[in-house]
């Protein structure tokens, strides 16, 4: 099995974290591609900077679903699923529509790993600002009503990529004070800042812990080798035939490689009026 894990931020310490938990995480006979985003923000924050990232992961998925140019091995660096590696998953669930493997963000993954394991969850984060949209993605999931409290660091950050280390006490005290004063029967921390935390923090929080990354890397390997197929219909299917300009060449390719295999399997593909 080979999953493309995609840092949407451009600090490449991050990606670091994530490569490290990832492998930590992954199966023995899983192969992992780690990349991190060739444009955008150090660390997102906010609804727009996750717009900016979105289109970097797009670009990145691109790569690897485009049609192979004549000559090229077409299995030389194909994918089994995706990983989108930053919490809030910049770009999801648009990003399923463009790959005809799994993509799997952070957020959904830890939601579910954190819903199997109890009834209220909390959620811990490495900024005041980043909440707001936190919120929002626990909405969209369906789970409002069993997100227990978001708790987060309200001091300024030192580096992006010290976060652990600089404000370890921090975490462990919110994750502590999420079960004790708000009732969370488990708690996520979130953000590919804190891969890896979750390990070091191993019985000193009384509830179950779930590491964003950890649970993307199982929770794709599990997607994956369900073998369930892809979307040719409905609401995450591929974009509909239609005049393109200024994509780059490996999204207009990827774009023309998912509808036509869409449309190969007995789905005709929908084409726009004046086409």
């Amino acid at each position: 099995m080979k999953l493309l894990v995609i840092n949407p931020n451009i600090s490449t310490d991050v990606t670091a974290l994530i490569d490290t938990e990832a492998r930590r995480s992954a199966g023995t006979v899983t192969e992992l591609i780690v990349r991190t985003a060739g444009h955008g923000v150090e660390y997102i924050e906010t609804r727009f900077e996750s717009l900016i990232a979105a289109g970097a992961v797009a670009e990145i998925i691109a790569e690897y679903c485009a049609a192979p140019v004549e000559g090229d091995d077409p299995a030389a660096d194909r994918i089994d699923g995706v990983v989108v590696a930053a919490f809030g998953d910049p770009g999801m669930p648009a990003l399923k529509e463009l790959a005809d493997v799994p993509v799997i963000g952070i957020t959904e993954a830890a939601l579910c790993a954190a819903a199997l394991q109890g009834q209220r969850f909390s959620i811990i984060a490495i900024s005041d600002r980043i909440t707001a949209w936190y919120r929002d993605c626990v909405e969209h999931f369906g789970l409002g009503s069993r997100l227990a409290s978001i708790r987060s660091i309200n001091q300024s950050l030192k580096g992006i990529g010290t976060v652990q280390q600089d404000f370890k006490e921090t975490l462990l005290a919110l994750s502590r004070q999420a079960v004790a004063e708000d009732g969370a029967d488990v708690v996520i921390l979130a953000g590919a800042p804190l891969a890896g935390l979750a390990r070091e923090l191993e019985g000193q929080i009384p509830v179950p812990v779930v590491d964003g990354i950890s649970a993307g890397i199982r929770m794709a390997e599990a997607v994956v080798a369900l073998q369930s197929g892809f979307h040719r219909q409905g609401a995450f299917a591929p974009p509909p035939v239609k005049r393109r300009q200024g994509l780059s060449e490996n999204l207009d390719a990827a774009l023309a490689a998912i509808q036509s295999a869409a449309s190969a399997t007995g789905t005709p593909a929908v084409v726009s009026a004046g086409k």
